[in-house]
C-alpha cells in the first residue's frame, strides 16, 4: 500500500456501495486500484498523465472521475459514509456554514462550451450511474452551470472560483457548492442548507435539518433569518454594525436585536479547520479542474478521504 492510499478498513467502508457490473456490457477495472489513483491526484496535484503506472492507465482513472463526478456518484459515496457515521451517533448537528477561495490555475481556463461525449455503459446495476441517465444528469449540471461559470471568475483573489461549504462540529464538510470567485457568500446559504442530506440506514426519510446553525457577518441578513426561522432551526449570527445602526435609527419601529450567543459562536471555528482540512489536498487549494463538475467532484473526493479517516 502506497502512502494516501485507502487502508483495508476504508476500503471495506466503501465497497459495498460502489457501482457493479452486471457482466454484460464489459467490467469495470479494479474499483480500489483505481479510486486510490484518483485520490492521489487529489492529494498531489499532479496531471493525470503524469500518475505512477501503479494505478493502471492514467485514461482510465480520469475517465472514471470524470463519469463519477457528473453522475453523482461521488456525492453518493459521501453520503453513505455520513449515514454510516450518524447511525453510530458521531455526527454533531451544530453546523457552521461558510465559504473558501480557490485560487485556478491558468489550465483550469479554456473549457470546452460543448458538452462532453456520453460515457459508455459498463452495465452498472443502479440506472442513474451509467447509460443514458447519467448522460441526462451530467448535461443537466452543464446546463445550470452556464456558459459565463464553470465556477469561474474575477475576485480581489484574482482567477477564483468559491466553494461554499457546511460542517459538523468534528470539522467534516456535510454539503459543498461551487459557484464563481465573485460570488456573494449569503447567495449560496440556502442551497448549502438544503444540499445536506444524510440517509437513513434503513427505511425513513434522510436527515437535513441540523440543530443549529452558526455562520458569520456575511449571512447576516433578513432572507438568510427568516429562512432559518421558517424551518425552526436555532442559529448564532451576529449582527453587522450597520444593519444595527439602521435598527437603533427607527427606534420602537426598528423591532428587537436578533438573539447571539456568544459561547456558541466560539465554536464556528469548525468550519475554518474543515476548511484547512480540505485545502491539505492540492488539487483542491489550486483548482486545475476545467470543468466545474469536476472540480464538485474533486472536493467531495477530499470531503469523503476526512469522514473516513476522522
Amino acid at each position: 500500500m502506497g502512502r494516501g492510499d485507502m487502508s483495508d478498513a476504508e476500503w471495506e467502508q466503501l465497497r459495498p456501495s460502489l457501482p457493479v457490473s452486471n457482466r454484460r456490457c464489459g467490467r469495470w477495472r479494479d474499483h480500489r486500484q483505481v479510486i486510490d489513483g484518483i485520490l492521489h491526484r487529489v492529494r498531489t496535484g499532479v496531471q493525470w498523465r503524469d500518475l505512477p503506472e501503479r494505478f493502471g492507465p492514467w485514461k482510465t482513472v480520469y475517465e472514471r472521475h470524470r463519469l463519477w463526478s457528473g453522475d453523482g456518484t461521488w456525492e453518493r459515496l459521501l453520503q453513505q459514509v455520513q449515514a454510516a457515521a450518524d447511525a453510530a451517533g458521531e455526527i454533531d448537528w451544530d453546523i457552521s456554514v461558510d465559504s473558501t477561495i480557490v485560487r485556478a490555475h491558468q489550465h483550469a481556463a479554456g473549457a470546452r462550451t460543448d458538452p462532453p461525449p456520453a460515457p459508455a455503459s459498463k452495465g452498472a446495476e443502479p440506472a442513474e450511474h451509467q447509460g443514458d441517465s447519467a448522460w441526462r444528469s451530467l448535461h443537466g449540471r452543464l446546463v445550470e452551470v452556464g456558459a459565463g461559470g464553470e465556477g469561474l471568475g474575477r475576485s480581489r483573489g484574482g482567477f477564483t472560483s468559491k466553494l461554499h461549504l457546511s460542517a459538523d462540529g468534528r470539522c467534516r464538510p456535510l454539503s459543498l457548492i461551487v459557484t464563481p470567485g465573485q460570488r456573494a457568500d449569503c447567495t449560496q446559504f440556502k442551497p448549502v442548507l438544503e444540499k445536506i442530506r444524510v440517509p437513513k440506514p434503513g427505511p425513513g426519510r434522510p436527515r437535513k435539518k441540523p440543530d443549529s446553525v452558526t455562520a458569520d457577518k456575511a449571512y447576516s441578513n433578513g432572507p438568510c433569518r427568516q429562512y432559518l426561522r421558517r424551518r425552526g432551526i436555532r442559529h448564532t449570527i451576529p449582527e453587522k454594525a450597520d444593519s444595527r445602526a439602521a435598527r437603533l435609527r427607527k427606534g420602537s419601529r426598528g423591532g428587537r436585536p436578533p438573539g447571539f450567543d456568544e459561547e456558541r459562536y466560539k465554536k464556528r471555528n469548525t468550519i475554518e479547520r474543515a476548511i484547512n482540512r480540505l485545502k491539505q489536498f492540492r488539487a483542491v487549494a489550486t483548482r486545475y479542474d476545467k470543468r466545474c463538475y469536476m472540480f464538485l467532484g474533486t472536493a467531495t473526493a477530499a470531503a469523503l478521504v476526512i469522514w473516513l479517516r476522522v
